[in-house]
Formats: structure tokens, sequence, C-alpha cells
């Protein structure tokens, strides 16, 4: 497992409530397959609480990328506190890679990939990966989210999918209403007929879902009342976001 103490370099605001921050590779090989999580350390945080200064979170940049981006949802914590606020070129300690929540190796058949929320972070390294390295397997991504406001990535991932012929991205909002601006794209929550109406047949691919507990839990229930077999079924909870 590599150890290494990168300067953050950029931090913006990705959606309403979540920010990414890129940390420089300054030349260095951190080689990783995307779906993976890093170790993330701050040393000397700004503020500290009972959660500590240690967090695992995975990892939202391409491993063609120069840096290492990570993403969260902004709910006030030390830790986050400390992201939002620390002067650009703080050292944080990242270790890793690690988790096995990859793509499988060989190309032959579909692969559906459904999250919810901060649950799209490894999907946009996977995604993002594919586009640039122009991967033969077949992608799906249904991403859910309440309003496009809260969307992480959605600009990014609307844009592989024109860069992309194999990769078909459908987004869903359960909440369009609570917009402040117009939506015309899916909506409703991703249950076995959302699942059906959208891929037909199931049967082939194989399915990835990450997010909040609930989420991860209401998904896996969808996809097995669709008729998908459990060992066709992958599966990352964030939980403590």
């Amino acid at each position: 497992m590599l150890r290494l103490a990168l300067p953050l370099v950029e931090r913006r605001e990705v959606a309403q409530g979540t920010m990414s921050f890129a940390f420089g590779l300054e030349g260095q090989a951190f080689p990783f397959k995307p779906g993976q999580f890093n170790t993330v350390t701050i040393p000397d945080p700004l503020y500290q609480d009972d959660e500590g200064n240690v967090r695992s979170l995975s990892i939202a940049s391409s491993p063609s990328d120069p840096f290492i981006l990570i993403a969260t949802r902004m709910r006030g914590s030390a830790f986050k506190r400390t992201l939002a606020e620390v002067p650009l070129g703080t050292r944080v300690t990242f270790s890793g890679p690690q988790g096995s929540f990859t793509l499988p190796d060989d190309a032959a058949g579909p692969v559906v990939l459904i999250a919810g929320g901060i649950g799209i972070t490894p999907f946009r390294s996977m995604i993002k990966y594919a586009t640039e390295q122009r991967l033969p397997r077949a992608l799906t991504l249904i991403y859910s989210n309440r309003t496009p406001e809260e969307a992480p990535f959605l600009d990014d991932l609307a844009r592989w999918q024109t860069e992309n012929p194999r990769f078909r991205f459908v987004p869903t909002m359960t909440k369009p209403e609570a917009s402040k601006q117009s939506w015309t794209g899916r909506t409703g929550y991703v249950d076995a007929v959302f699942l059906r109406d959208t891929l037909g047949a199931l049967d082939r691919s194989t399915f990835y879902a990450a997010g909040p507990p609930g989420m991860v839990a209401g998904v896996t229930q969808a996809l097995a009342n669709a008729g998908v077999a459990g060992d066709q079924i992958r599966t990352e909870e964030f939980s403590g976001y």
C-alpha cells in the first residue's frame, strides 16, 4: 500500500452542498483501478471532533489524471470544515489504493451502474477512464438525485455521453418540483418498473449500486424484484458522509 503526502491544488463546489478536492501527484505514481478508495488523513486539522481526522473516500478521478480527486457532502464535521478552509498547498496523506469495487477485467457483457448522490464518485472514475481509453465495455449509468442542483458532476457525465458511444447516461430526479431550474429528463425512484422500462432485458448485465445505505438497499430490492440474480449485483454503501 502506498502512502503519499499530497498538496491540495483545487477545491470547488460541484453541486449544492457538495465539494470536490484535487490533490496534485507532483509526478509521483499512484496506480489504482477505477472504483477503488483511499484512506485520507489530515495531519494538522484546523478543527477537531469525535469523528477524528481520518476518512475512507472513493477516488473520483481517472488513473490518467495528474491528481487525486475526492468529493464529499459538506455536513459540518471538523474533517470537512478543515478541507474547506485550509490554504491551497496544504498536504494531506493518502494511503491506498484499497477496495475491490471495480469493473470486471473482461469486457464481456454490459454493466449497469446505479448511483445515488455522492455515490457517483467511484462511477465517475470508471466512466472517465473508459471514455479516455475508449474501452469496448458497454456502460449504462442510472443516476438518482432529488434535484439537478444536488447532483454532483452532472455536466461531466452528460459530456462523456456525447464522447463515448458505449456509454449511456440516464439521470433521474425524485423531487424535480423542488428545483429552481426546469427538468425535462426522467423522474421518480429507481424501482423494478423503472429498471425494466430503462434497460429491457436484465439477465445479461452486471449491476453496481453505490450511495447511502437506504438507497443501496432499495436498489438491491428493486433489482431482485426485476428478476436479477444476487450474483449479478455488487454494492457499496456510503454511510456517515
